[in-house]
């Protein structure tokens, strides 16, 4: 660990100083994580590549990925020689890129960022990668705007969900169901529990902190939040023939009108997929019937 912690900051510093040695900031980054990509669309920033752009598209979405961005393949698994055509000026990658840096370090810098981990919170991590970045390729106050923004529409989402329940709102229990009989439970260290928290709503069961911010769960296991608001963050292929089981139609939530479907939105971004992730909510939950859910 130590010795991870200090290659980290080596790489770090040796970004860091190239920028000031050209005097100008990077021009031309590329990118492995999409968190980062995330990041970098943020601070007005078009990558020259991205690893896994179809991915991205699918499951991120947002912010969209400009015209012109070279797909640099696998995120665990880039196109080395692709990457190198680009010949970028610094490589942006996370620590599940972390063995390949001695093979990245001979095309450009690379600045490794911790991604998703539980000795952290995520969320705030990000923010902090997101200002450390911005300092990196002087964009300091668009950064601090753009996070004031972040902050205001996240509370305006939670203002909007108080609103409609007239002040007392249930907890909430973020789901993405995977089959039938699994699911993942979205709690402590999650982008889901933050949106939430920063709506000023309360979460359901947010248990320890793990890497990812989720617990799987069976289905079965729902019946126990007698009076939780269920959201069930799509897609699910499958919620046809769940919702058509005698299991599904006497759970808690469903007898209670106290279960709403989330527009399809990404739990694993960075900073900024707090204010996606707090609009999708927001939608859901006014969508329901307030006196029954309560």
């Amino acid at each position: 660990m130590q010795h991870w912690l200090a290659s980290l900051l080596i790489l770090i510093t040796l970004s860091a100083n190239v920028v000031r040695a050209q005097d100008v900031p990077p021009d031309r980054i590329a990118v492995l994580s999409w968190a980062l990509a995330e990041l970098v669309l943020e601070l007005d920033i078009a990558p020259v590549g991205v690893a896994d752009m179809a991915g991205y598209r699918k499951w991120v979405r947002q912010p969209a990925l400009p015209e012109g961005v070279t797909d640099l393949g696998l995120r665990q698994e880039p196109n080395i020689e692709r990457l190198a055509d680009l010949a970028p000026d610094l490589i942006l990658a996370s620590d599940q890129q972390a063995d390949l840096v001695p093979v990245l370090e001979r095309i450009a810098p690379v600045w490794v960022i911790q991604g998703f981990d539980t000795a952290q919170d995520n969320a705030a991590a990000s923010r902090t990668a997101y200002l450390d970045l911005a300092h990196l390729m002087g964009r300091e106050t668009l950064a601090k705007e753009r996070l004031a923004t972040l902050d205001a529409r996240i509370a305006a989402a939670g203002a909007r969900v108080w609103d409609h329940f007239g002040g007392a709102v249930p907890p909430i229990l973020p789901i993405r169901l995977l089959t039938s009989e699994s699911l993942r439970l979205h709690g402590a260290n999650s982008m889901a529990l933050a949106a939430l928290e920063g709506m000023g709503l309360q979460h359901a069961a947010p248990g320890r902190p793990t890497e990812w911010g989720f617990v799987q769960k069976r289905v079965e296991e729902l019946a126990l939040f007698d009076e939780a608001i269920v959201l069930q963050i799509e897609p699910f292929p499958e919620k046809d023939a769940l919702y058509a089981t005698q299991m599904w139609q006497f759970m808690p939530f469903v007898r209670g009108g106290r279960y709403a479907e989330v527009r399809p939105v990404w739990t694993f971004g960075g900073v900024f997929s707090l204010g996606y992730l707090a609009d999708a909510f927001a939608e859901a939950l006014v969508s329901l019937d307030p006196e029954a859910a309560r």
